[in-house]
């Protein structure tokens, strides 16, 4: 690319439309956007294949601003390049209501790819793309087709290097010599304590030398567009390593406050934007102005229309050749599920011998793993406990891209974040464990599973005091309730075999929402009325009896026990199982008060933090403490989870509402 006028003329419209938006809504970070838009210009005008017209075009290259806080400029490039984003829309930045948030949402504003915002998560994303992008290609690439042949771009800054997240990612993907990830560094020295020099002084280069990547520098990110082309254009002809390439930037260049922490989040004043704008120049007395010759240059709806047109020739061709494959791409793209593949999962019944449900997990997975080629999975080097191997297929190394098992090792936050990206890129359901424990790790990226409307199936096992003798680093208490805290996460602890399935087809149903399936360590007791289906209602009645003196109400291992203590009790005691709260929720009244009846007082029974089941009952068995090293058995009973425990309590509650009314 030469540095010609009309590509100066851009880079520097660019840098000012971005600098407008936080200006106009007094909220934002302009220095990231100035600095970084020559490197965006580059990518979006000359590197990237992509059409406006259709952000979801499967062989699109992919582009993550892992530096969220710099949307101002994606959002511009977005506007400028076709993409259904007016100038009203950049005018409405950070606005309610708009499509132009604060930091960039997937499900908000055509052409965002990821939610970005957490440094750290975006490029994790981008690694988790690029699994997928070398999944897909070994699965549907032919000798005669190459179908999928598109990259993945990041963006990524000083705080994103920081975050040890990175780190967990970065190494994985040089170990799988992820080729066509690349990312551009905008190496500007600052971040909003003050300059690197604080606290960042390691050599990011050498560091990422030592995972196995490619690295490269461009000396000048302010005005080298040629170099930054070139570099680019270097990386993409080393296959066998991802590449970073470190671009020298100025933060907010052209501004008073340029190269300094000032410049990252406060706004411009009109008076140095105005200056700015003179420096490279634009007219400084218009705001949210694109020269005629600028929004001519930088349109790639007739060239990406024209990209996808030969791509669409391509598939028909492919089609004609390798119609099942096709038709398989076709099926998983529009996240629809194979025809009666409920019919290929596991049921139980009550004189089935007692299992753990990570075990009946790993046997639900293969049931239908075979058929439902879009899973792919993986664990924090935990495979053998959480029983999540895949029989039909093998790990997915550098060597074996056909692999459906990704050996993530002991790196429980990055595999969920780049999880979110292989859910992302659109042709997968990523499913991921570890101890339920050690979700606390993973918290960061699992929340952005959540406002991302993303699926991915979290497979938590060990996931009470039941595991027994790790004790109480290993014994998760708190980590339910903070899951269920957590909007549009759906959390199931299910009971048995049956649940375990339902659990499961609950999963993979829910193409808008993680899910986390919490599972015993423990065997347990499959029990007489549970079912596949009853799971999805969220709870329903295990043990019905006339006139019922109080109910039980449980999830998980607890489950077993509260029908024990019915057994043994001399009043009538109804049992629930509440496998997920967030479906049981969404249940019509009717429904719910048929499973917990208003008018009989109710006990909740959980190994785990009694926060929350206040909603459901008027007494709770949980756990107000840490647990403790023990055989199960031991731990269960010195907190109180034992048949017997579990029917004096019954009664006791029983007895304190025959003398007082049950509230509501």
């Amino acid at each position: 690319m030469a540095d010609t006028d009309i590509n100066v003329k851009c880079v520097n419209a660019l840098r000012c439309l971005a600098a407008d938006m936080p200006t106009q809504a007094n909220s934002g970070h302009p220095g990231a956007p100035i600095g970084c838009a020559p490197m965006a210009y580059v990518l979006f005008k000359k590197i990237m294949q992509f059409n406006p017209s259709n952000p979801d075009w499967v062989n699109r290259d992919r582009f993550v601003l892992s530096n969220g806080h710099a949307c101002a400029l994606l959002y511009s490039l977005l506007h400028l390049t076709g993409f259904k984003i007016s100038l009203d829309d950049l005018k409405a930045f950070r606005t309610l209501g708009s499509i132009t948030p604060g930091h960039p949402e997937r499900h908000e504003t055509p052409g965002v790819e990821v939610t970005t915002g957490p440094l750290g998560q975006g490029f994790c994303n981008a690694v988790g793309m690029a699994i997928a992008q070398e999944s897909l290609r070994a699965e549907f690439n032919q000798d005669d087709c190459e179908l999928i042949d598109n990259y993945v771009y990041v963006i990524m800054g000083d705080g994103c290097h920081q975050e040890g997240v990175t780190g967990e990612a970065a190494s994985l993907a040089g170990h799988l010599k992820l080729g066509r990830l690349i990312c551009l560094y905008d190496d500007n020295d600052i971040t909003i304590d003050g300059g690197t020099e604080l606290s960042f002084t390691e050599d990011v280069g050498a560091r990422f030398e030592s995972y196995g990547w490619h690295v490269l520098s461009v000396a000048d990110g302010n005005h080298d567009l040629a170099g930054i082309e070139k570099a680019i254009l270097e990386a993409k002809k080393v296959t066998d390593k991802p590449t970073l390439i470190k671009v020298k930037t100025t933060i907010g260049l052209g501004s008073a406050k340029e190269n300094t922490a000032n410049v990252h989040g406060s706004p411009l004043s009109k008076d140095d934007l105005a200056n700015v704008k003179t420096k490279f120049g634009m007219d400084p007395s218009k705001t949210f102005y694109v020269p005629d010759d600028v929004a001519a240059a930088m349109s790639a709806t007739e060239n990406g229309a024209t990209a996808e047109a030969a791509w669409n020739a391509k598939f028909a061709e492919y089609t004609a050749k390798h119609p099942e494959k096709a038709a398989q791409l076709q099926r998983r793209l529009k996240k629809e599920l194979p025809a009666d593949w409920k019919n290929l999962l596991p049921k139980f019944t009550a004189d089935k011998p007692a299992d753990a449900t990570r075990k009946i997990s790993g046997m639900v997975l293969n049931s239908v793993g075979a058929t439902l080629t879009e899973l792919i999975g993986g664990s924090a080097d935990l495979t053998p406990s959480n029983c999540t191997w895949l029989n039909c297929s093998h790990d997915f190394q550098a060597a074996t891209r056909d692999g459906r098992y990704i050996r993530y090792g002991v790196r429980e936050h990055g595999m969920a974040a780049i999880m979110n990206g292989i859910a992302a890129y659109g042709a997968h359901i990523p499913y991921g464990a570890t101890f339920l424990n050690f979700i606390g790790y993973a918290l960061g990226a699992m929340r952005l599973s959540a406002i991302s409307h993303l699926q991915v199936i979290y497979v938590m096992t060990h996931d009470s005091i039941g595991l027994g003798e790790d004790g109480p680093t290993h014994q998760p208490i708190e980590s339910l309730a903070s899951l269920r805290a957590m909007p549009n996460m759906y959390v199931f602890r299910p009971a048995d075999g049956n649940e375990t399935t339902g659990s499961y087809i609950a999963a993979l149903e829910l193409t808008k929402s993680p899910s986390v399936l919490c599972l015993t360590r423990q065997n347990v007791k499959h029990l007489a009325k549970s079912s596949p289906e009853l799971v999805a209602r969220g709870a329903y009645v295990a043990v019905e009896v006339e006139n019922p003196d109080v109910t039980l109400v449980a999830s998980g291992s607890e489950v077993g026990l509260c029908v024990e203590a019915a057994e043994l009790s001399d009043l009538n005691v109804r049992v629930v199982s509440m496998p997920c709260w967030e479906l049981f929720d969404q249940q019509p009244a009717e429904y719910r008060n048929s499973v917990l009846l208003p008018t009989v007082p109710t006990l909740s029974v959980e190994a785990a933090s009694i926060t929350g089941w206040e909603r459901y009952a008027h007494a709770h068995q949980g756990m107000t403490t840490f647990g403790a090293s023990a055989p199960a058995e031991d731990v269960f009973k010195h907190f109180g989870f034992t048949p017997e425990n579990l029917a004096a309590k019954a009664a006791k509650l029983a007895a304190f509402y025959k003398d007082h009314p049950v509230p509501d």
